[in-house]
């Protein structure tokens, strides 16, 4: 079976043919910034897959809070055009094939599952770490999306008695905080280096930022017993980041001694490609095919 797999993005739209496992035929287009050339622009790749490979399916990775019962992407994301009316019935209508959409993050998710670093596991926490805190919650391999659509909105959780996880839990804030504290311009790189050579402002919001994700991670785990944490988003990829994190949380299982177990966290293995390839997984379980 082969799928046409799209990730819709607030700066560009990316596209691929999905098979036996693997992308090809990659391309990209910057994303319009209105529904009409969006529509045109969509259809375009459509038709060109159906003429070239043998496509059953389309499978859309989207921002927004995805209503796959009414076919409604609700919530709020840069393309402001495609929120609030049934684009699921549009799509089909207009591509000729089945059509699946999903959240991006949730995308991601499922394809860390399905092939990457949680690969074998059907219960799993994906964290999200970039301008704010987002995830998903992995149930039987499937996404856990709540009666509100919030499944997985770890950044609303409150971490003290006025700050969320997004505040409290990205590298964007902390490097707000720093540069407040300085009135210096620096950016997250910047401070890391200058926390792991010894100043100190640095290494105090490094602290703050990496207690936090650990503190998050804790109180996740401790309610919901994940097989495992998967950390996804920029810094994910830092090889420090692991290490500091399960240091931070050694400090909290120290504190509730009770705790039985540290939780088991990992950085996610698909980078630019995860959503496209957790579109594909998604349309597989929408379809049941």
């Amino acid at each position: 079976m082969s799928l046409l797999t799209i990730d819709i993005g607030g700066t560009s739209i990316k596209y691929a043919r999905f098979d036996k496992g693997q992308l090809s035929n990659q391309g990209a287009f910057a994303t319009p910034d209105n529904l009409d050339t969006f529509y045109q622009h969509l259809s375009a790749v459509v038709e060109q897959f159906k003429e070239n490979s043998d496509v059953c399916g389309v499978a859309i990775s989207s921002p927004g809070a995805v209503n796959k019962i009414s076919g409604v992407i609700e919530g709020a994301s840069a393309l402001p055009y495609i929120h609030n009316f049934d684009i699921h019935s549009e799509f089909e209508k207009r591509f000729g094939l089945p059509v699946s959409i999903e959240n991006d993050a949730n995308c991601a998710a499922l394809a860390e599952v399905k092939f990457g670093a949680a690969k074998g596991h059907s219960d799993v926490l994906f964290l999200v770490l970039g301008t704010g805190v987002g995830g998903s919650f992995v149930i039987d391999g499937k996404i856990h999306h709540g009666k509100h659509l919030f499944g997985g909105e770890f950044g609303f959780m409150l971490m003290d008695e006025e700050n969320s996880f997004s505040t409290l839990g990205t590298t964007v804030r902390m490097a707000e905080r720093y540069n407040t504290r300085t009135s210096e311009n620096l950016d997250a790189i910047d401070i890391f280096k200058l926390a792991f050579a010894g100043n100190e402002i640095a290494k105090e919001e490094m602290d703050i930022f990496t207690f936090n994700v650990a503190k998050g991670i804790f109180n996740l785990s401790y309610s919901f017993d994940p097989e495992c944490v998967i950390i996804g988003g920029g810094v994910s990829q830092a090889e420090w980041l692991i290490p500091e994190i399960q240091k931070q949380l050694q400090k909290i299982m120290d504190t509730i001694k009770i705790a039985p177990f540290m939780p088991e966290i990992t950085a996610c293995q698909f980078k630019n490609d995860a959503n496209l390839i957790g579109a594909t997984v998604d349309f597989v379980q929408t379809f049941n095919k």
